[in-house]
């Protein structure tokens, strides 16, 4: 590997999620070691606004997000819009999120999950607050929803549709989040997509615990520290140096994510 960057900012990690129990300072030191200077992390549910809020208080490379993740909704009621009004307006949140659309889970509420977009997306509207996007399986609905309220931006989290569906989202000021799903030398349309789109619309995330990355065993949860190696990934896919990955995927997060601290 290439000497280590400067500064990488892993723009989606729950780094508050069970499977880390209480070692957020042990993960956030090998965080440090690898050069990720910056974690947004974003809750899934009215149950953890406290919890997120409470760690990025503790840590100040942490930056929270908030909203209600599409796999809650179905437990979710018109108060917990109220409650996440109250935190979308503190002044530390860096955007709404995470919130959007799955369609890939079989019998679950399509309905109440777009009601809860629509409306978090005029939260985030009210605020103008970016949006950390869940697309899975749902790209052109949430589009869709989109087009029709006008956002500042975000970042499709994840990200995995074609490269139509990929203009559409920077031609509305979003950024495309790459992780672990990204090292996998079988994810060919995936690698193709790192390869070709232009620099200045991907960002880097490790969505931690979830999406491991290929050069970890499997059933290990994924960590902030990966993302030096998945920053490699993207650098070798483009034939570019580390550096060159650092410096413009951070450039785009911070351009999208305008509330996130200078170091």
């Amino acid at each position: 590997m290439n000497p280590k960057p400067a500064m990488l900012i892993d723009t989606h990690c729950h780094l508050d999620a069970a499977e880390f129990g209480d070692h957020q300072a042990l993960l956030l030191q090998a965080a440090h070691e690898n050069s990720i200077n910056r974690i947004v992390v974003p809750s899934v549910a009215r149950a953890n606004f406290a919890a997120v809020q409470r760690l990025c208080d503790q840590y100040p490379v942490c930056h929270p997000a908030y909203g209600i993740h599409p796999m809650f909704v179905d437990d979710a009621t018109p108060h917990d819009l109220e409650v996440l009004r109250d935190y979308l307006r503190e002044q530390n949140t860096v955007a709404t999120g995470e919130i959007g659309l799955d369609f890939f889970v079989n019998n679950h509420n399509i309905a109440q999950q777009e009601h809860f977009f629509i409306e978090q997306l005029k939260l985030a509207r009210e605020f103008d607050l970016p949006v950390l996007l869940h697309t899975r399986r749902a790209v052109d609905t949430v589009l869709k929803h989109l087009r029709q309220i006008v956002l500042r931006g975000g970042i499709a989290h994840a990200f995995s549709g074609s490269r139509q569906q990929a203009d559409e989202f920077i031609k509305l000021g979003f950024k495309l989040g790459f992780g672990g799903a990204m090292t996998y030398p079988r994810a060919t349309r995936l690698r193709e997509l790192a390869a070709t789109l232009p620099l200045s619309c991907i960002v880097l995330e490790t969505d931690a615990p979830d999406i491991p990355p290929e050069f970890i065993e499997r059933g290990q949860p994924n960590k902030p520290e990966y993302l030096l190696r998945i920053a490699q990934t993207l650098a070798n896919l483009r034939g570019v140096s580390l550096e060159e990955i650092a410096q413009a995927t951070s450039e785009n997060a911070r351009a999208v994510l305008q509330r996130l601290p200078i170091l």
